[in-house]
């Protein structure tokens, strides 16, 4: 009789294909394990390979799978592929940093129309239907950080341009404008001369930042919107001799800024911790599938003790200055 109960047992193991192998990976408590997707605006530049190192710490910590997946080129076309994809293959929680906010609105909606749950962190989709927004820092505070550093050496005076990257990034037009209207209030001896966009390619910001130092030989301040133009137009002015004469400073990594740091082509980097920018977008993932809900401020990690959140946004928190003194306590 047992034996008999063995094989029939056998048989329906293979024929519904519940055996233990085939379960989905459970997290500690036992419940199924959270797939929590992250699409960069483009793979394979150190910001967000470091994004992708702090998400993967969380991912071990908290129980859950990070994926992460991107295109090579900063294209909204590419990116919107991706996040099919990773709908084709039922993830849990879907997380971008849209090249276009607009045109990721109706591939957030399927998503959401299929159960999975949609945030934004980095750059957000304000118009989509996005559960919450992971944010580095306010624009106010990137905006204003950026301009009080370059009018520091520019002695708050002369002519100053801007190389930005993508033309429909949120993040940047938001940190741009808060930078125009700040400038124009505190700094009114100062006039910026240009905004050119560069796309996420750093040999193209360095070839804009010249052509900028040419067409405006009294230029005196260049500032690198992004992490791949921060180090452009300090490369630029290095390139063109004249450190010392046109000031930069950027949003730029610890690594790639170093050089330009030390030598005094850029002045100063305003960043934040991207490590933990991708750990607090790991958790949030998490915490949004797992229906619990976040706080007015959050203890999430010993190294984010109090994390805000307000209005569907979750702040990392201020923005961090890096300048020659401090950018080698930082490894990315």
């Amino acid at each position: 009789m047992r034996a008999g109960f063995a094989v029939l047992l056998s048989v329906c193991l293979i024929i519904t294909g519940c055996s233990k192998k085939e379960q989905p990976a459970a997290d500690g408590g036992g419940q199924p394990r959270i797939k929590v997707a992250f699409v960069p605006k483009l793979q394979g530049i150190p910001y967000f390979e470091a994004m992708n190192s702090g998400g993967q710490k969380a991912a071990q910590e908290l129980g859950v799978d990070w994926i992460y997946k991107g295109g090579t080129t900063a294209d909204p076309g590419a990116q919107t592929e991706i996040l099919k994809s990773l709908i084709q293959q039922k993830v849990d929680v879907l997380v971008v940093a849209p090249n276009d906010p607009d045109s990721v609105v109706p591939i957030l909606a399927d998503a959401a129309n299929k159960g999975i749950k949609v945030l934004t962190s980095d750059t957000d989709a304000p118009n989509s239907v996005r559960e919450m927004f992971v944010n580095q820092a306010t624009a106010d505070g990137i905006g204003q950080a950026v301009i009080d550093s370059l009018m520091t050496p520019m002695g708050g005076k002369g002519k100053y341009a801007i190389v930005s990257c993508g033309q429909t990034a949120a993040n940047l037009n938001s940190w741009i404008e808060v930078q125009k209207r700040y400038a124009a209030e505190k700094y009114p001896a100062a006039t910026l001369v240009d905004t050119v966009y560069a796309g996420e390619d750093e040999a193209k910001a360095v070839s804009m930042a010249k052509d900028l130092m040419n067409a405006h030989p009294d230029l005196t301040g260049l500032i690198g919107q992004c992490t791949t133009s921060a180090p452009g137009v300090a490369k630029a002015v290095r390139e063109a001799g004249k450190i010392g004469k046109v000031f930069t400073v950027g949003v730029g990594t610890p690594n790639s800024m170093k050089p330009y740091l030390q030598d005094g082509s850029s002045s100063t980097s305003i960043l934040w911790d991207v490590e933990q920018l991708g750990y607090l977008t790991a958790w949030a993932g998490a915490k949004v599938k797992r229906g619990e809900p976040v706080q007015a401020t959050n203890n999430v990690s010993a190294k984010l003790p109090a994390v805000k959140f307000e209005n569907k946004m979750l702040l990392l928190g201020d923005p961090l200055k890096l300048t020659k003194d401090n950018v080698g306590d930082y490894d990315y």
